[in-house]
């Protein structure tokens, strides 16, 4: 079962989310947070699969994402960021009371994850990161980053593309091909919202050994978007409570490559530790 709702976030945005109930009685719930410039629609088939092992999946657009509100790809702060993510924590809370939550985030989404856990300390039942953002897999220009900066104290809003290479989101073509085709999907990021997010990247790797709930860290070896590397890095400063699982030769988006089965048979091994 399926149930969409609203949330309105204090700046004046509503958010458009969406929960997906399995039949009978629920061991937990996943709340999940989706990438940079796509959309929880995304995911459907991933909450399918937390279905079938008893987990209901929450989740929402983040703003200017997907159908809700708000200039695409920009937020004014990373606070702003945490405080939709309470307002979803809250709900979630509201629609499923003293059931334990898992916070699962992908990419941008596990950058959000993984800081939320850390500067928020929320009670959760484990956290979950796959292909995250802690750093790019590519070095950009010291002059782009330089200027990205500047730009965000001086015009925060200043919008370009974000040069993805959708290619290497995933080995299957049909993944690529859907998502080409996505029309909620957009390539837009402002330099507030990137300079944002990219610091939080080293943020979260500085202050791991913070976290006090129990992680599975995941990537693909052959992610050429987010930096593989730097989830290693993560997940050895605090080795007691994060799990870290490399997958050999996969992609950015290892719920969507060919052999997404044994993601979420892996998935659902950790979770029933």
């Amino acid at each position: 079962m399926s149930t969409a709702f609203q949330l309105a976030t204090s700046d004046g945005l509503h958010l458009s989310g969406i929960s997906y109930t399995p039949p009978g009685d629920i061991k937990g719930v996943v709340v999940l947070l989706h990438g940079m410039g796509e959309h929880f629609g995304r995911y459907k088939h991933v909450a399918d699969f937390f279905s079938t092992i008893k987990y209901a999946t929450v989740g929402m657009d983040h703003r200017g994402h997907g159908n809700s509100a708000g200039k695409k790809g920009h937020t004014s702060s990373y606070d702003q960021l945490m405080n939709d993510i309470d307002l979803l924590m809250n709900k979630t809370k509201e629609m499923f009371p003293n059931k334990p939550i898992v916070l699962y985030g992908h990419s941008m989404g596990a950058n959000l994850a993984a800081n939320y856990a850390i500067r928020k300390k929320p009670s959760l039942k484990g956290l979950i990161l796959t292909g995250t953002y802690f750093r790019l897999a590519f070095n950009p220009p010291a002059w782009k980053l330089k200027l990205a900066k500047i730009s965000a104290r001086i015009y925060p809003t200043l919008t370009q593309r974000t040069g993805l290479e959708v290619k290497a989101i995933s080995r299957d073509s049909k993944v690529v091909e859907a998502y080409k085709a996505d029309s909620l999907v957009h390539d837009k990021i402002t330099s507030a919202f990137f300079v944002n997010v990219h610091s939080a990247g080293t943020y979260a790797i500085g202050h791991a050994n913070e976290l006090s709930m129990k992680t599975l860290a995941m990537h693909g070896t052959a992610d050429r978007l987010t930096s593989s590397k730097a989830t290693e890095e993560f997940a050895n400063k605090n080795p007691q409570k994060v799990e870290l699982k490399l997958w050999d030769g996969f992609y950015h988006e290892i719920h969507n490559e060919p052999e997404k089965q044994q993601i979420f048979d892996y998935i659902a091994n950790w979770l029933s530790k």
